[in-house]
């Protein structure tokens, strides 16, 4: 249920951010952490269910997290909202984090 929470909110203020890139309102720099994000977002689950990969999970997933802190940094001085609007996303991955590298450590 949590992601049908999350992905409009990533929808929205990613794709927010992208259109601001494109229009040079803001730098491809601040963009570039959003970018990543998506892309380490959208490889966990192939890693961890597909691969089962364990320690690589948590490596992506560490690298998800770190993206978001980064993206709340560097949209801050631009668009606020959107910095905001990424706290239940880092909850989220804080708490899977966590899990992630818990199980990790079991299964090492």
């Amino acid at each position: 249920m949590i992601w049908q929470i999350l992905y409009p909110i990533i929808i929205v203020t990613f794709g927010f951010v992208f259109v601001q890139a494109f229009r040079r309102k803001v730098s491809w720099l601040v963009a570039l952490p959003f970018a990543i994000n998506l892309v380490a977002n959208l490889i966990f689950t192939t890693i961890q269910f597909g691969l089962r990969n364990l320690p690589l999970a948590s490596v992506d997933i560490l690298v998800v997290w770190s993206t978001i802190i980064w993206m709340m940094v560097a949209i801050w001085p631009h668009y606020r909202w959107v910095a905001v609007a990424q706290v239940p996303y880092l909850v989220w991955v804080s708490i899977a984090t966590v899990l992630q590298l818990s199980i990790t450590g079991m299964n090492w």
